[in-house]
C-alpha cells in the first residue's frame, strides 16, 4: 500500500462544470448535489459508477446577520445604525427563524435529500445534542414570526409591510457565493419567505473572493448566506465562536485597520468560554453537558440561523476498488487501500 500511484486532485468552481466533466469521464468521482442526484441515478449503469449516500452531510447551512457594532478608524459604523438595532434585538432574529419555511426548501431545493438542521455540531457527533434532550427549534410559524415582530416594536401598513418603530421600511441585503447553485435557490426562497411576514430582501450571489474579503476584511455586509464544513469533534468549531475567532463572522473583530468600540455580548462570551471548558475537560459525560450548553445558547440567541442539512452523497467510478462510503470520511478517507480493478 498504498495502491494507486498517482492522484490528480481537480479545481472545478462550477457545479455545472464538475458535473459535465463526470459525465464525460474526465473525473473518477463527483460530490452529487441533491439537483443532479435524478440524472445521474438513471446513468449509473450505462456510466459505470455508483452513487454513496451516508445520511445527513456534516457541516452547517445558515443565514448570520452582522451583529458587530463596531465603527472603523474614521469612526463610520460598520452596519448602518438603524439595521444594527434590528439585528441585534432577538426577536427579530427569531421571527426569520420562524418565518423560513425550511421544510419547503427540502422538498423543492433538495428534493427531498435533506434534513432539517438545528446545530452547529454535526448529528453524527456523540456531543450533538438532539431537539428531545432540549435543543430549541424554530419551526415555520409565520404568524408568530409576526406577533414577535410587532412585540418587539415593528409594525405592518396595509399592504403588509414590515416598518420599524422609527418608520423605517425593514430590508437588508443577503449574500452568497455565486456558482453555488443551491446557495443560490435558497437565498430565493428566503427573500421569497421573509417578503411573506413583510420584510424586503435584496438578495445578490457574489464572486466568492468577493465575499470572503467583505466577511473577513472590510466587513461591509448585512446577512449572508454560507456554510461551514463539521466533524464530530466540537473543537474544530472552536475558531467560529471564539470572539477573537477568524470565523467569528457574526461579530469578527479586525486589527488591520483597527476596530473601534466592538461589542461583546454576555452570551458571545459564555459560548467562547464553554468551548475553551470543553477542550480541557476529559470526563466524556461533562463535555458533552458543556457542549450540549453551547448549542441551547446559540439556538437562543441565533447569531446563525441553521438551515437545511443535504445528504452525503458520492458517485465513483466502478473501476476504483474497495470504496467504504462514509459521511465523516467521504469516497477517500481509505484512500491508502483502494485500487483499480484488473481490466
Amino acid at each position: 500500500m498504498p495502491y494507486i500511484d498517482e492522484i490528480v486532485w481537480q479545481v472545478v468552481e462550477n457545479q455545472d462544470t464538475q458535473l459535465f466533466q463526470f459525465r464525460a469521464g474526465n473525473l473518477s468521482s463527483v460530490g452529487v448535489a441533491p439537483q443532479y442526484f435524478s440524472l445521474l441515478k438513471r446513468e449509473e449503469k450505462r456510466g459505470n459508477f455508483t452513487i454513496y449516500e451516508d445520511g445527513p452531510a456534516l457541516g452547517t447551512t445558515f443565514i448570520c446577520f452582522n451583529l458587530n457594532r463596531g465603527k472603523n478608524a474614521d469612526g463610520t459604523p460598520l452596519v448602518d445604525p438603524i439595521k444594527s438595532a434590528w439585528f441585534n434585538t432577538l426577536e427579530f432574529r427569531q421571527a426569520v427563524a420562524y418565518g423560513l419555511n425550511r421544510q419547503r426548501a427540502i422538498d423543492n431545493i433538495y428534493r427531498g435529500l435533506g434534513e432539517l438542521q438545528d446545530s452547529p455540531i454535526s448529528i453524527q457527533s456523540p456531543y450533538y445534542l438532539p431537539p428531545a434532550d432540549g435543543l430549541p427549534t424554530y419551526e415555520y410559524n409565520p404568524d408568530k414570526a409576526r406577533n414577535l415582530l410587532q412585540k418587539a416594536g415593528f409594525r405592518y401598513n396595509d399592504s403588509g409591510e414590515l416598518f420599524d418603530s422609527q418608520g423605517n421600511r425593514v430590508t437588508f441585503s443577503l449574500i452568497t457565493n455565486a456558482g453555488n447553485q443551491v446557495r443560490e435557490a435558497l437565498g430565493a426562497q428566503v427573500k421569497q419567505d421573509l417578503s411573506e411576514i413583510g420584510i424586503e430582501v435584496n438578495f445578490t450571489p457574489i464572486d466568492f473572493n468577493n465575499l470572503v474579503g467583505k466577511l473577513t476584511n472590510s466587513l461591509d455586509w448585512e446577512c449572508h448566506l454560507i456554510g461551514f464544513t463539521g466533524g464530530i469533534e466540537p473543537h474544530g468549531g472552536s475558531t467560529i465562536w471564539s470572539v477573537d475567532g477568524r470565523l467569528h463572522s457574526f461579530n469578527q473583530d479586525r486589527s488591520d485597520p483597527p476596530l473601534l468600540d466592538r461589542v461583546v455580548d454576555d452570551w458571545e462570551q459564555e459560548i467562547a468560554d464553554l468551548y475553551v471548558q470543553g477542550s480541557q475537560e476529559f470526563d466524556e459525560v461533562k463535555r458533552r453537558e458543556i457542549y450540549g450548553k453551547t448549542q441551547i445558547i446559540a439556538q437562543e440567541n441565533l447569531p446563525f440561523i441553521y438551515l437545511v442539512n443535504p445528504l452525503s452523497m458520492q458517485a465513483v467510478r466502478n473501476n476504483l476498488e474497495n470504496i467504504q462510503y462514509s459521511a465523516l470520511g467521504g469516497a477517500f478517507w481509505n484512500i491508502h487501500e483502494l485500487d483499480f480493478a484488473a481490466e
